[in-house]
């Protein structure tokens, strides 16, 4: 069995993407989007998942947005550095949705999937960009996401992202967080960490599913579960 078929598998069609922003604030209709990184996953033949490629990019604040000098204090961003490589945000997710559809693609993925710490955060400010800058094809699935925090709280208790790594036993690093790659790939390894530490009940739930009639689950809920993305025109 290829390693694509298992992904898709692995969650019902969707393909998980590992998603952290760093903005200027908490409000997403009004706060800046200044930096977004993205990380795929891989699945190894035997089911265990891995982190795969990352991608960041440096955010131009959109005309009117809001920088709160706390949330500045805090992710350590200059939003106007001379040096800071800064794309709009219409060219900062379109880069990174190019990669996500090939993604897809390869997969044989129908829509991508967000996770995040604390996702509804991360996917509100993704969907308010979407919403500005009139990209018609999100790959994401509008609402629903994988939130690292709530699977954390469950598997050790933890909520609090540098406290759930170490608690899964990865190593963080205090001086390099609030990056939005190196939150986005710790988010990754924790996601991973728990799902593969999870795999004896996904693998008891596959063989109780197999062991039952097939359902009958009708056409679905198009707001659930969106039809596959249309082809880019060309």
């Amino acid at each position: 069995m290829s390693e694509e078929h298992l992904l898709r598998e692995r969650f019902r069609s969707f393909l998980p993407v590992v998603v952290d922003v760093e903005t200027g604030g908490f409000n997403a209709a009004t706060d800046a989007l200044l930096e977004i990184a993205g990380v795929l996953l891989t699945l190894d033949p035997d089911g265990r998942l891995r982190r795969g490629e990352t991608w960041r990019f440096h955010v131009q604040p959109f005309e009117g947005s809001r920088l709160d000098p706390a949330s500045l204090a805090v992710n350590g961003i200059d939003p106007w550095h001379p040096l800071r490589p800064a794309l709009s945000e219409r060219d900062a997710l379109g880069r990174l949705f190019k990669e996500i559809r090939a993604a897809l693609k390869e997969h044989a993925c129908t829509r991508a999937i967000l996770v995040g710490h604390n996702a509804a955060f991360d996917l509100a400010f993704v969907n308010a960009a979407i919403a500005r800058t009139g990209i018609k094809r999100s790959p994401f699935h509008p609402f629903s996401s994988f939130d690292t925090a709530t699977l954390a709280g469950v598997a050790y208790g933890q909520t609090v992202l540098s406290r759930a790594a170490i608690a899964a036993g990865l190593e963080w690093d205090k001086e390099s967080a609030h990056s939005a790659s190196y939150d986005a790939e710790r988010t990754a390894d924790l996601f991973c960490q728990i799902c593969n530490q999870f795999q004896p009940l996904y693998v008891a739930g596959q063989r109780r599913l197999a062991a039952l009639p097939a359902l009958d689950e009708g056409p679905g809920n198009p707001l659930l579960e969106p039809a596959p993305l249309e082809p880019e025109e060309p």
